[in-house]
C-alpha cells in the first residue's frame, strides 16, 4: 500500500500557514468547509474556491482529503427529518467528486466531535500535547455537570479520586476544564454553557447500542450507494476516545465495532479511517490486529504517537 504524507489545514486562519505545510514535506492537504453549518450543502464554487486557494500558488500542495463532512444529529437519533440531512450529504458527495476530491472522512460521535480535558498540558520536556485525563473528566461529569447517572458508573475509587481532583484546583483550573470538554461540538468553535450541554446531553436518554448501530447502517445504505456512484471513498474515524463518555453508548470503539461498520454495508467505498491516537486509547485495541483483519478498509490514517497512562 502506498502512502502519502497528508496535513490537517483549518483554513486561511490556521496559525500553520500552506507554506510552513509545504517547508515540512507533506504534499497533500486535509481540510473542510468549517464555516458551512453542519446538515448544509457544500456548494461547488465554495469547494472550488478552496480548492483554488490551496492548490493555485508556488507550492506543492493538493486538497485530496475532506475531514470532515459532518453527521447531523437527527441522523445519529433517526430523527424524521433524517432523509433531509442524508440528501443533503449525498449532494455534497457529488459536489466534492467534480472538484476531484474523492476521499471523506466523517464520524458517527454522539454530541461531541472529539473529547479533551487539556488542550496544552506540559510534558516533562516542556513540549506540549493534548491530553485526556480519566480523572479530571470524572471530576467534572460528577462535580461539574453533576450528572446524577455517573455515580453510578464509576468505581469508588474513580469517584474518590475526582473528589480529590475537585478539592485540589481551583475555579479557574476547573472553569477551563469545562470549557475544554465542552468545546467539542461538530462543526463549530462554540464552546457550550453547562445548560446547552444538559438540554443536548438529555436527547440521548435511553438509546442503546444497537440503536445507534441501526442509525448508522441507514445512513450507509442510503450514503453508500451514492459514494459509489460518484467514486467517494468514505472512512469513519473511530470515537476519540473509545470508550463511552456521559453514559451514551460508542459505535465505532473497538475492532469489532470497525467489522460492523463495514460489513453492515459491504462495498468498497466503505472504509475507516485508521486513527492510532483514538484506537489505542482504549487498552482492549490490538492495532497491528486491526490492520491484518481491516487493512483493506483503510482509506486514510492518522499516525500519532501517544502515551497511556495507567488508570
Amino acid at each position: 500500500m502506498a502512502l502519502a504524507q497528508a496535513w490537517r489545514w483549518f483554513g486561511p486562519n490556521d496559525r500553520v500557514t500552506l507554506p510552513s505545510i509545504d517547508q515540512a514535506g507533506a504534499r497533500h492537504i486535509v481540510s473542510a468547509l468549517h464555516h458551512i453549518p453542519v446538515g448544509e450543502i457544500w456548494p461547488v464554487e465554495e469547494i472550488q474556491h478552496h480548492k483554488n486557494f490551496i492548490e493555485n500558488n508556488q507550492l506543492q500542495l493538493k486538497w485530496t482529503v475532506v475531514e470532515s463532512v459532518n453527521v447531523h444529529e437527527a441522523i445519529r437519533q433517526g430523527k424524521d427529518s433524517r432523509d433531509k440531512y442524508i440528501e443533503n450529504y449525498a449532494c455534497t458527495l457529488r459536489n466534492l467528486a467534480k472538484a476531484g476530491i474523492h476521499t471523506v472522512c466523517y464520524n458517527f460521535m454522539p454530541l461531541l466531535d472529539w473529547t479533551r480535558t487539556h488542550l496544552n498540558f506540559e510534558l516533562a520536556n516542556g513540549a506540549r500535547t493534548l491530553r485526556f485525563d480519566k480523572t479530571a473528566f470524572a471530576a467534572f461529569d460528577l462535580f461539574v455537570l453533576k450528572r446524577e447517572e455517573a455515580f453510578g458508573e464509576y468505581t469508588p475509587k474513580q469517584i474518590e479520586r475526582a473528589k480529590v481532583y475537585i478539592n485540589h484546583h481551583s475555579k479557574h483550573e476547573l472553569r477551563n476544564l469545562t470549557n475544554t470538554i465542552l468545546q467539542g461540538l461538530p462543526g463549530t468553535l462554540k464552546v457550550l454553557s453547562l445548560s446547552e450541554f444538559r438540554d443536548l446531553l438529555a436527547q440521548y436518554d435511553h438509546f442503546t447500542k444497537e440503536q445507534f448501530q441501526a442509525n448508522l447502517k441507514y445512513f450507509l445504505e442510503h450514503i453508500i450507494p451514492v459514494a459509489e456512484e460518484v467514486g467517494v471513498n468514505l472512512c469513519c474515524h473511530p470515537d476519540d476516545p473509545a470508550f463511552p463518555l456521559f453514559g451514551i453508548p460508542r459505535i465505532v470503539s473497538t475492532e469489532n465495532d470497525l467489522e460492523y461498520l463495514v460489513h453492515c454495508v459491504n462495498s468498497p467505498n466503505n472504509g475507516i479511517t485508521y486513527c492510532t491516537g483514538s484506537l489505542s486509547s482504549n487498552a482492549e485495541n490490538d492495532l497491528c490486529g486491526i490492520i491484518k483483519q481491516l487493512g483493506h478498509k483503510i482509506h486514510f490514517a492518522h499516525l500519532r504517537n501517544i502515551i497511556r497512562e495507567a488508570d
